[in-house]
């Protein structure tokens, strides 16, 4: 599978109407308790199956596989020890394809999309002998399940690190009389009003206003999570709008080539956006799912308990940003970037600091806001942030 996945890396790359995306390895803690496993397993009988809303083509389903990948040389697990199964939706495909790994022998089952969730669970009630892991979801500590887990990373981080990224650049517009102050407006591209979505925004809103304070956000929704033309047509939209710099929550290259078509910067999602917009691409956030597979693979390996929720940050080197594209960035960007990245590994910066934004004008009561902030992705691992922030209007 690892060459096969490397081979289609470099397709991607040198195609600009492709996609790709990105993993790794590291380690991190659980969100929340944790749930019994095997009784201890050699590497050698343990089988894994797979299930993903899309394929190698597109973004997020690539990030994942590619952390399969990194697992797999991790532990030493062959191409046979593996079963994928690509482009199955959010519906009773999901319930069928996860029925058909358990009688091929799987002993762990991931599925990767939010609305494969329902239909994991119903798989894990009927296999309780069988290990259940769902990405983005919420309803493994709820559920009853010895055998259901949510995991999940604080993306979050990776995108205030890609927003302070884009206000510097804003910054540089503003300073060389390209735009007003009151013109810094950023476009952005989301897949649905889902929290995971609004959590992105605003992450990414709160580190561009933390270096320029006049900045503003106009969120569109696509309405999918991979629609290389309507991405396009909205990051098109929100341009012929107004906004100066495009950012994205969905998983194709569109947004990115509007933008490079029209010369207005961008910060991308899961890839390094430069192969389709070299003079405007400024960098893209990125999970590193390897770690998490690599974690609850060994946990099982070993007999050990895997989380019920997990979720890891940049304190365990679980989210990233892609390499700054020095034709595009502002002057002191790198410099910028590492004191932010230091500061949410060492914990004496948090994003959704309660300090750093009000809701029609007031500061939200929320059983999660304490100490200062609001603990997104600590007590359950899936994003829970869902306020509309003042500075951000939002457009279905």
């Amino acid at each position: 599978m690892k060459k096969k996945v490397l081979s289609l890396l470099m397709t991607l790359v040198l195609s600009a109407g492709l996609l790709a995306g990105c993993g790794g390895n590291g380690a991190a803690p659980a969100a929340g308790g944790a749930a019994k496993a095997g009784s201890g397993t050699a590497a050698s009988d343990i089988k894994i199956g797979a299930i993903y809303i899309g394929d190698e083509n597109e973004g997020y389903t690539y990030a994942h596989m590619k952390g399969i990948d990194d697992m797999m040389s991790e532990l030493g697990l062959s191409d046979a020890q593996v079963i994928e199964k690509t482009n199955i939706p959010e519906g009773e495909e999901c319930f069928d394809a996860a029925v058909d790994l358990a009688e091929q022998g799987c002993n762990m089952i991931f599925a990767t999309s939010f609305g494969h969730e329902d239909y994991l669970l119903q798989a894990a009630a009927e296999y309780p002998d069988i290990q259940f892991l769902h990405a983005t979801g919420y309803q493994a500590a709820s559920s009853g399940l010895e055998n259901f887990h949510n995991y999940f990373t604080k993306i979050y981080e990776a995108r205030y690190v890609s927003g302070v990224v884009a206000g510097m650049k804003l910054n540089e517009m503003i300073e060389s009389g390209k735009i007003t102050a009151d013109k810094a407006k950023i476009g952005y591209v989301g897949a649905f009003p889902y929290a995971e979505v609004i959590s992105g925004f605003t992450s990414f809103f709160l580190g561009a206003r933390s270096v320029c304070e006049s900045a503003t956000m106009e969120v569109q929704y696509t309405n999918s999570w991979a629609d290389m033309s309507m991405e396009n047509e909205v990051a098109t939209k929100l341009i012929q709008g107004g906004c100066v710099l495009i950012s994205q929550h969905a998983d194709t290259t569109g947004a990115p080539t509007a933008c490079e078509a029209q010369g207005v910067p961008c910060v991308g999602y899961n890839v390094d956006m430069t192969s389709v917009a070299p003079t405007c691409a400024l960098t893209s956030s990125a999970n590193n799912w390897g770690a998490y597979y690599t974690i609850a693979v060994q946990s099982y390996l070993n007999g050990e308990t895997i989380p019920v929720d997990w979720a890891g940050g940049y304190s365990d080197g679980v989210v990233y940003i892609t390499p700054l594209n020095s034709d595009a960035i502002a002057p002191g960007t790198e410099e910028k970037v590492k004191e932010v990245e230091t500061a949410l590994a060492d914990g004496s910066l948090h994003v959704f600091d309660a300090s750093t934004f009000t809701v029609g004008g007031k500061q939200p009561e929320d059983e999660l806001i304490s100490d200062g902030y609001y603990h997104e992705s600590e007590k359950v691992s899936a994003p829970s942030f869902a306020y509309i922030i003042d500075g951000i209007t939002t457009q279905e």
